[in-house]
């Protein structure tokens, strides 16, 4: 039985925090990212019309910030070993996020086997972002059906973990779902439900989710 496990980086992996939260703090722009995410929250932005406004807000960003931005978030502990005992069973993981890929790519060195994220482009954000590279929540079940279809995988045998209402999609699309330090409304879709700051723990509820190997 080949299993895919997909993960939700911003308040899942990253926990009670985002990318663009860490990388406004490195940059000192914190209070503009929170004017955005109201526009957002209130719906005057979508993905799309956000990350155009990043790119705008952010146009000196340089690599050397984001890696120590990355490097100083609030991770979950045991990502590693996750990662190692799903390669070691021969299934795959992936994260499927709606954050800049110049942030979430790093994950990849953490031993993730794919990382899909919105493509902005190339730092220093010198140009728009490509509305059609933005990931929208409804992506993210496009992606899984990819992969799965890519890797062979059955789509009873793929685990998704995530927190917030942009997994709603995901989570009314698969069996297996663990809400990880999620809001109510993901709680209310999740078949197993994880509070703390250990992905080894929310990974075994996973586990216990799959059918038995046949």
């Amino acid at each position: 039985m080949t299993v895919l496990h997909v993960f939700d980086m911003d308040g899942t992996l990253l926990a009670g925090s985002t990318a663009s939260v860490q990388i406004a703090a490195a940059l000192g722009s914190e209070a503009d990212l929170v004017e955005l995410e109201r526009r957002f929250a209130g719906g005057e932005l979508d993905t799309r019309g956000f990350a155009a406004a990043i790119c705008t807000l952010w146009r000196d960003l340089a690599p050397e910030l984001v890696a120590a931005a990355f490097a100083g978030s609030p991770w979950l502990a045991g990502i590693d070993d996750v990662c190692a005992d799903i390669r070691r069973r021969g299934e795959r993981s992936a994260v499927i996020t709606m954050s800049p890929n110049f942030f979430a790519v790093r994950l990849l060195e953490r031993g993730f086997d794919e990382v899909v994220a919105s493509r902005f482009p190339p730092l220093p954000l010198t140009a728009a972002a490509d509305p059609a590279g933005i990931l929208t929540p409804a992506d993210k079940v496009r992606i899984v059906d990819e992969l799965c279809a890519r890797h062979r995988i059955q789509r009873r045998h793929c685990v998704a973990y995530g927190d917030s209402m942009s997994d709603a999609p995901l989570f009314r699309h698969l069996s297996a779902t663990v809400a990880v330090n999620a809001d109510e409304h993901l709680t209310y879709l999740a078949a197993a439900g994880y509070r703390g700051h250990d992905l080894t723990a929310a990974y075994a509820l996973g586990r216990a989710l799959l059918p038995v190997a046949e």
